[in-house]
């Protein structure tokens, strides 16, 4: 008997703390608005469930959101969206990567859902995306896209609860646009998605162009396309004609993401660079930050770094990915969110800066019109390229041309290939 009394014994659960106690210690209101329609459940919640749901209430009412509704009812009303990556990251939210440049968040009404909300809907996270997919796509039933005099396609699916973009999430709308070719896609605002085959890529890029030109903030700027029920960068290869647009719209991406985080920069770790692209003798843009001396800088994983002496004398530009051949100049990375940045508190030598590889020497620099990035940081109201070519800062209408060598491809180029695209 004392054989089965050892495995049929049964295993004592830990005291479960009453509600009442739980909020005290949050300091969370026992009246809290929608809180008794909650909780209704609660008495036969486990001793951790409890915590785990007294520890829910308490970040929402620490975020000062109102308390939703039971999932019975909320689950009809969630919803997905699309925001840029970098914006994901950096507010408090739940958000899952979706293809580059994207991540997905879902939201009840004007409120983001963090992971708290699937604990108080007493659910899984997995349960409520499926949820908020099945919504959206009972919202775009009657969602169709016009043809543009262009011959690019337009969604015309509008709703107050999610916009148009939002269709990437639902291929089952827009594959089948043109059989047989390979899609792509633009989605520069939350309200636009524009749909196009390869051979009508000029057309699409000319109709993103103009988008992204009246926008204060852009979606996403770079071209998507459909691959393996896959959606992915669209990375041409030279010498397509859309090929180069395509790297200055990622670049614009970027750009925006690093203006994004400047504000957030803490003065006392690390200062902003200016940032901004420049064009090689090839015709390729290039990313670069500008590093005034005897400041502490907060460096992103640009293509270029522009030097500067203290009283605004260029020494030059040089490939960043050269710089770890300084010995005595090492970075640390900055914890934030957004694209990385590396903390660097030395200014190289000029012996130093001998050691790296050369975009334009200080003499190619002055004579650029305008030195790359005179100015140690974006100033509040500084201009934001509207387009690919207005990114193009430092190469002014009829101004003198970079005769520094090629550069290699970035790191998140390196090796992207799309497959045959046709022969055109």
């Amino acid at each position: 008997m004392a054989l089965f009394s050892k495995f049929f014994k049964r295993v004592e659960e830990a005291p479960r703390p009453e509600l009442a106690d739980l909020l005290t210690e949050r300091a969370i209101p026992a009246d809290l608005p929608g809180l008794a329609e909650l909780t209704k459940d609660f008495d036969h919640f486990k001793a951790e469930e409890r915590v785990a749901y007294a520890d829910a209430l308490a970040e929402l009412h620490r975020l000062g959101v109102p308390l939703p509704e039971p999932w019975k009812f909320s689950q009809y009303e969630v919803l997905p969206e699309l925001v840029p990556h970098w914006l994901g990251e950096r507010e408090p939210f739940f958000h899952r990567p979706f293809c580059e440049g994207l991540t997905l968040r879902l939201r009840l009404g004007e409120q983001r859902l963090t992971a708290a909300w699937a604990v108080l809907f007493e659910t899984e996270m997995a349960e409520v995306l499926a949820q908020a997919q099945h919504n959206l796509r009972e919202k775009a039933k009657g969602a169709s896209f016009e043809r543009l005099p262009s011959g690019i396609y337009r969604s015309n699916f509008q709703d107050p609860g999610v916009g148009a973009s939002a269709l990437l999430l639902l291929p089952e709308f827009w594959e089948h646009l043109f059989p047989g070719q390979n899609h792509f896609l633009a989605a520069p605002t939350p309200d636009m998605l524009l749909v196009a085959p390869q051979v009508l890529l000029p057309k699409l890029l000319e109709a993103l162009t103009k988008i992204i030109g009246s926008q204060e903030h852009v979606l996403l700027a770079m071209i998507l396309t459909y691959v393996e029920k896959k959606l992915v960068s669209a990375s041409l290869q030279d010498p397509h004609p859309i090929a180069q647009p395509q790297r200055e719209l990622r670049q614009l991406d970027l750009l925006q993401a690093l203006r994004a985080q400047d504000p957030e920069l803490d003065p006392a770790v690390a200062s902003p660079m200016h940032l901004g692209t420049l064009r090689n003798n090839q015709g390729r843009t290039l990313t670069f930050a500008t590093w005034p001396e005897g400041t502490t800088v907060a460096l992103p994983e640009v293509d270029l770094i522009a030097f500067i002496k203290a009283d605004g004398k260029p020494l030059g530009i040089y490939f960043r990915q050269t710089l770890p051949r300084i010995q005595g100049v090492r970075g640390s990375v900055i914890p934030m969110w957004g694209p990385r940045r590396s903390r660097f508190e030395g200014f190289p030598t000029t012996a130093q800066l001998e050691q790296l590889e050369v975009f334009a020497t200080a003499e190619q620099m002055a004579a650029m019109g305008q030195d790359a990035g005179a100015q140690a940081a974006p100033k509040a109201n500084s201009p934001r390229p509207t387009s690919p070519a207005a990114a193009n800062a430092l190469n002014t209408p009829g101004g003198p041309k970079n005769t520094a060598q090629a550069a290699p491809p970035p790191n998140n180029l390196q090796g992207a290939v799309l497959g045959v695209q046709g022969d055109d």
